[in-house]
């Protein structure tokens, strides 16, 4: 799936969901080093357990975040 994230640096998010696992979380723009790492973290892990960890995080005066909207795309492509 591609995401178009929303109030954050990055410009789009992919991911695939594979027996509701997250496989391929990539990111374009944003901090590089630190999506990657978010990115590598996650990979292979439920998507329930993604989203409980990384929905609701913020980046400075933001309301949101890189990971946060990665939550939000996991949420929306998952039904939940």
């Amino acid at each position: 799936m591609d995401y178009r994230p929303k109030g954050v640096c990055s410009q789009q998010i992919h991911f695939d969901i594979v027996d509701n696992k997250v496989r391929n979380v990539s990111f374009k723009g944003g901090c590089n080093g630190n999506l990657q790492g978010i990115s590598r973290l996650i990979e292979g892990m439920d998507v329930d357990e993604a989203i409980s960890r990384i929905d609701g995080i913020r980046c400075g005066f933001k309301s949101t975040s890189c990971p946060d909207q990665l939550a939000q795309a996991l949420k929306q492509a998952s039904g939940k």
